[in-house]
């Protein structure tokens, strides 16, 4: 093993990126903390790395996200400090956003400032995270009472690049309902051709292919991004399902074989607040006619600001337009009291209220829903919006953090009012919604695509005192 990757915060998109690299890069070997206790983690997590991983001679490269403190490792663990060390932005904790201002510690953006000194590249997941990171360098150390460092943005910036998130996007045709094809055709420039199917530039990975419904042929492999579906398997109309709710009976069942090897926070409480409610799936003459499905696929914490939304929804409500919701996403020790008030209030509209640990299941929840939301107060980069996205949902985000550089203007709202507004059009409207086929791009974002960077990033010729 060559490369070393160390996430101390093996969890959400920290653990998809990790499992990612050293399925898909040859020569890694990874060690993890869970998900849990973040602040501990961001404090202690060098001390325990310094005693689990053993020392080895054919280490070239340290991979590890800046929940590490990689100054403090490097000094507990000398002989990695040989190594070539890629620090990854996730997040960053100078424009992290906090309750209180007083509660912001001033520990964590230091210890990621003294991170990036000591690495040798640092990655970021957007231009915006590097940004908000690099200037806000200077008035972040300004906090220091005297003696302040000088010029640290200009020693850290040359190291610094932008590598996107890499999105390793499953096949989901067979959850697709039939309205949302011509998007699944736009999106992965699929060209129907008598019974099968063509996948060109294909992002999918066989990972997460339903079995037999991908087929590689002796003359188009993964490196040439040519498949061909096998003729009748999940490519006919019978094959998919007749409605974007059908089969949902399926829903917010895990596989046991899946969630018993998966490290999910608060797993036993996600049990106790999912929900499913089938009595709402047969209300609507037709498909296009159903209510509008809105789906919150987001963790379950005051960053992502549940207030707002369930505030618009709430008014909607109040205004007797239809609509369903699906409120997925991770929870944690703390869950802001809003989501059981909402709950309450919006029961009749439920679809879907808890963590779906079943990949199955939460891609085929995305596939059903029309609308997905954040009304993000911290967004670096925003995974669970854009498989949203890829699963044919019409995105409203903020005008704001990552979400321009991401999202098309038309897809951007600068107040709660001018969501509430769009809603309130889709409500009436849900079919326009329905017929639209996203304008922005996804392929930018596979791994497909950024296979490549990530490799050149992961190799290094050896030096010569290793």
């Amino acid at each position: 093993m060559s490369i070393l990757l160390i996430e101390a915060f093996y969890g959400g998109s920290h653990k998809q990126l990790a499992d990612l690299l050293q399925e898909e890069i040859e020569e890694c070997v990874l060690y993890t903390l869970p998900a849990k206790k973040w602040h501990w983690r961001a404090r202690t997590a060098a001390l325990y790395f310094m005693q689990t991983v053993p020392a080895n001679a054919n280490y070239r490269i340290l991979f590890a996200s800046s929940v590490l403190n990689l100054t403090e490792l490097i000094a507990l663990r000398p002989d990695l400090g040989k190594l070539k060390k890629v620090l990854y932005f996730h997040e960053n904790q100078l424009a992290y956003p906090v309750q209180k201002c007083q509660e912001r510690d001033f520990q964590y953006g230091y210890n990621q400032i003294l991170s990036c000194l000591v690495a040798d590249i640092v990655v970021f997941n957007s231009a915006f995270n590097m940004e908000s990171f690099l200037t806000s360098i200077g008035k972040f150390l300004k906090l220091i009472p005297d003696h302040r460092p000088k010029d640290l943005e200009k020693i850290i910036r040359p190291k610094c690049q932008v590598l996107y998130f890499p999105i390793r996007f499953p096949d989901v045709n067979r959850f697709m309902p039939e309205h949302k094809l011509a998007h699944l055709e736009k999106i992965t420039d699929v060209k129907r051709n008598g019974d099968t199917y063509l996948f060109r530039s294909l992002p999918f990975q066989q990972k997460y292919r339903a079995p037999g419904s991908l087929m590689e042929n002796s003359n188009s492999g993964p490196e040439s991004g040519l498949y061909e579906a096998q003729s009748g398997l999940c490519t006919t109309q019978q094959d998919r399902p007749q409605h974007p709710l059908i089969s949902l009976e399926k829903v917010n069942k895990s596989k046991a074989s899946e969630s018993t090897n998966q490290e999910e926070p608060c797993q036993e409480e996600d049990k106790q607040h999912m929900t499913f409610n089938p009595c709402n799936l047969l209300s609507g003459p037709d498909c296009q006619q159903r209510p509008l499905h809105i789906i919150w696929p987001h963790r379950w914490e005051h960053d992502k600001d549940p207030e707002s939304f369930f505030k618009v929804l709430l008014k909607l409500r109040e205004m007797d337009l239809p609509f369903h919701i699906s409120v997925l996403g991770e929870t944690f020790t703390d869950v802001p009291d809003i989501f059981s008030e909402a709950k309450k209030a919006l029961e009749s509209s439920v679809l879907h209220w808890g963590y779906l640990p079943s990949k199955d299941d939460y891609f085929q929840a995305l596939c059903m829903a029309d609308v997905v939301i954040s009304t993000a107060k911290h967004e670096f980069f925003g995974v669970a919006m854009i498989e949203a996205v890829y699963c044919g949902c019409y995105p409203l985000c903020p005008n704001a953090l990552v979400y321009p550089e991401i999202f098309p203007a038309e897809y951007l709202y600068s107040t709660p009012e001018q969501l509430f507004k769009r809603l309130q059009n889709f409500c009436k409207r849900p079919d326009i919604v329905r017929k639209h086929l996203y304008k922005g791009e996804m392929a930018q974002f596979s791994w497909a695509a950024l296979r490549g960077k990530f490799r050149s990033l992961l190799t290094t010729e050896p030096r010569e005192d290793l």
